[in-house]
């Protein structure tokens, strides 16, 4: 019989042939990073061609492959067949570039590959991500002795939150006996309209239905019109309704329009129902100066969402949930099965959230956080303000360009032909601006110059530039109008014939 000794795994390596494939990995990557901004934001290739150049319709082989060769094809075909959001022209959506410490952070988290559901099968990571969830609180002002973990991303963190507040403010034991108890009472949330779909899948996932979502109305500016909430609350109260959750945005992916969110917070306290801050996008602008004051309440929330591969610029995925009184997770997501009976006195994070088996998110955030410091951070984040403040300047200026909103690090625009300013009020001219823009987001996306996502503010069909990217430069912001009314042009000649006016 052999041994153990004797075995030889297909997926085995010895140590000298992964130090020369990880060398050679790690040159490949550094190259890529550093040509990066050299080359498109993407390319415009199809489907079908994505497929084909790594034959990725074809059956699972049975025989496998030699690995340098496979590191080799495959890094080379990511680095030829991807949106680049780490590229300095990328505005599309609120997707920032990876950390280069971040990126070793996975690459060493992966090699000890802890289960950071209990403290027993992960105490360096259980304890990393322990300190990474008080250092995330103290940057943006909420208090230190949270309750908190890392989780994917902003729907999962906001959800985490949304089923804390369903248990502590139900009135009944919810995770016994359903959502409708024994009185028939229906829970309630309110949001505005500029809250994130997140918000659907947590009242339809959570058991409530979408319907239980009371949509408050915004103001001007898109923030939550205050009085209109407790309107709804009251009619609700009285109809025998239980109001149980009230979401306030800090940092609207649209706009980034934040809420009024210390009024918000009052009118919370003083009907008993739980303050929730979406700040997936925002959230951590609130530690830098040049922010919206009324961003800094989020410090008063019973819970905060915000997202670490955001504007902390941790490689994807990262998000984070916060919430006042550690005890409320636990009664929202514990049950100690006998297999988890582990010692009180550490952190077993899978009585804090939905998840038993658990990744080690933590440790590319952590050590960013060592890397660039809170002074680090307070920089970087007001950088990107400043820019997206430069980009709207610099769109303003521009004759061809309307600048809509301009908020924390998203600008809105559309490209408004010079000949049609004077007739804007006309329905048939707001229809083609419409189309006009709508096809140029999709030029622009597919070009490579640069790339920018949309969004209807007013009820126009506009341009939408994020920044959270610290290889931005103020050259790159400059260049989009530019860009914008160049390929804008040849789309209104294509739209509408030559000096004519839409009719």
């Amino acid at each position: 019989m052999n041994g153990d000794s004797d075995r030889h795994a297909p997926l085995a390596m010895d140590a000298a042939t992964f130090r020369e494939l990880g060398h050679r990995l790690v040159d490949q990557v550094a190259g890529f990073l550093e040509s990066l901004p050299l080359g498109p934001v993407t390319r415009d290739e199809s489907p079908l061609v994505v497929r084909d150049a790594l034959d990725l319709i074809g059956p699972l082989p049975q025989l496998g492959m030699d690995p340098a060769a496979l590191l080799e094809q495959t890094a080379q075909f990511l680095f030829s067949n991807s949106l680049f959001n780490g590229h300095p022209r990328f505005f599309g959506y609120i997707t920032a570039p990876p950390a280069p410490i971040g990126i070793l952070g996975d690459f060493l988290a992966a090699a000890v590959n802890p289960n950071v559901g209990a403290w027993t099968l992960s105490p360096a990571a259980t304890e990393i991500e322990s300190q990474t969830v008080r250092w995330i609180a103290e940057l943006i002002g909420y208090p230190v002795d949270c309750g908190g973990l890392l989780l994917s991303g902003g729907n999962m963190a906001n959800f985490v939150c949304f089923l804390a507040a369903r248990t502590a403010k139900a009135g009944w034991d919810v995770r016994e006996r359903g959502v409708s108890g024994d009185s028939g009472h229906r829970l309630r949330v309110y949001c505005s309209g500029e809250t994130h779909t997140w918000i659907q899948k947590a009242a339809d996932l959570g058991g409530l239905g979408t319907e239980s979502i009371r949509w408050i109305a915004t103001d001007g500016k898109l923030r939550m019109d205050v009085a209109a909430l407790r309107h709804q609350i009251e009619a609700d109260t009285a109809g025998g309704d239980v109001p149980f959750l009230v979401v306030g945005t800090a940092g609207s992916v649209s706009t980034g329009a934040v809420d009024p969110l210390p009024e918000i917070s009052a009118l919370c306290k003083e009907y008993g129902i739980w303050f929730h801050v979406d700040g997936a996008y925002g959230g951590f602008a609130a530690a830098v100066p040049q922010a919206p004051d009324d961003l800094r309440a989020l410090s008063q929330a019973d819970s905060v969402a915000v997202d670490p591969h955001k504007w902390l610029y941790a490689p994807l995925e990262a998000g984070c949930a916060l919430v006042r009184d550690p005890e409320a997770l636990r009664a929202a997501f514990a049950y100690h099965p006998p297999y988890y009976h582990f010692e009180e006195r550490v952190t077993n994070y899978v009585d804090y959230g939905p998840q038993n088996s658990r990744g080690f998110r933590a440790l590319k955030v952590w050590l960013a956080l060592k890397h660039a410091g809170a002074a680090g951070y307070r920089k970087m984040i007001a950088d990107d303000i400043r820019l997206s403040q430069a980009m709207a300047q610099a769109v303003s200026r521009h004759a061809d360009l309307q600048l809509m909103t301009q908020d924390l690090s998203i600008t809105t625009f559309r490209f408004v032909p010079r000949d049609l300013r004077t007739n804007l009020t006309k329905p048939q001219v707001e229809l083609h601006l419409d189309a006009l823009n709508r096809e140029l987001v999709d030029r622009l996306q597919r070009g490579g110059e640069t790339f920018v996502s949309n969004a209807v503010v007013s009820g126009h069909y506009v341009l939408r530039a994020c920044i959270v990217n610290f290889h931005t430069a103020q050259t790159d912001v400059e260049a989009v109008p530019d860009i914008v009314a160049r390929i804008g042009h040849m789309v209104d000649a294509e739209l509408r014939p030559t000096n004519s006016q839409p009719e």
